[in-house]
């Protein structure tokens, strides 16, 4: 990391739609098919007969399929858990596509990612405003004594649980500001939020990602950083949206605002609910963020 954050961002920026425009990178996701709604087995886009069995999925596929399973030309059954490492790194593929294996509260589903999507295929960039330090603040980090649960609508319309473990406050704009925030496996927070930008100059809401927390709860609050949640890229991803309270009452001219495309592409339609942030909150346990 070098000592100019201007450019610090710009390499950031860079590493951002590199990974955005990746062989299967969020843009190449093509669909999301929940098991439960094909009990017959068969997903009509996607190759094989998939079930749902307890704690696994059970995949059936003949030679006309055309899979591969862990790399190999499959047939025959099989019985897989959910993926979690990379999307090359999921263990059934079909020509080229990564079909990966995802459960989320319980439900089933199979993701389709084709590096020859529409929309990898008009990507050209994400739109972000240039690094500007007014929006690097410092915040504290204020825990609750247990992550708390909420039902929020995601971007496919239905509600899913968001677990939130405690209250990012700083100052912006001359007036406080807090955000209810998960925190990751590393440590890291994660805030879903919206603010005065969003739907007009910015996407519907974004996601920000400081660093963990310093042991007295300080944390660098970096808005130059905020990104576009998975759903900004393929409609097919179910990121939730802002819990009530994380809407801020000012705008937020920083970080990513739209991507830029060769052609129009659909925005889905549910709106988010403008709700003015607080200075105290109750909440939720992360359930994702695609």
């Amino acid at each position: 990391m070098s000592t100019d954050p201007q450019q610090d961002w710009q390499h950031w920026h860079e590493q951002r739609e590199a990974a955005v425009a990746s062989s299967y990178g969020p843009l190449s996701l093509t669909g999301t098919h929940w098991l439960a709604d094909f009990p017959e087995g068969r997903i009509p886009a996607v190759p094989g007969e998939w079930r749902e069995d307890g704690d696994e999925v059970v995949l059936t596929a003949g030679a006309e399929d055309g899979l591969s399973v862990d790399g190999k030309p499959f047939t025959g059954t099989v019985r897989l858990t959910a993926d979690h490492g990379p999307i090359h790194e999921s263990r059934v593929e079909s020509a080229g596509r990564r079909l990966v294996v995802l459960r989320r509260e319980g439900l089933w589903a199979v993701r389709d990612f084709d590096p020859g999507s529409e929309a990898r295929r008009a990507f050209r960039g994400i739109e972000a405003t240039p690094y500007d330090a007014r929006y690097v603040v410092p915040g504290v980090f204020r825990p609750y004594p247990e992550t708390r649960s909420v039902r929020v609508e995601n971007a496919d319309g239905r509600e899913r649980g968001l677990g939130l473990s405690g209250e990012l406050v700083f100052d912006l704009h001359g007036g406080e500001h807090v955000l209810q925030v998960a925190v990751e496996d590393d440590g890291s927070l994660w805030a879903v939020f919206a603010d005065a930008t969003s739907g007009r100059d910015s996407y519907r809401f974004r996601f920000l990602r400081p660093e963990a927390p310093a042991a007295d709860g300080s944390v660098t609050v970096d808005l130059n950083r905020a990104l576009l949640p998975p759903c900004a890229f393929a409609d097919h991803f179910i990121c939730p949206f802002p819990p009530p309270g994380n809407t801020l009452d000012t705008a937020v001219a920083a970080g990513e605002r739209q991507l830029s495309m060769s052609a129009p592409r659909y925005e889905p339609s549910s709106p988010v609910r403008t709700v003015k942030a607080r200075t105290r909150s109750s909440t939720g346990t992360p359930s994702g963020a695609g």
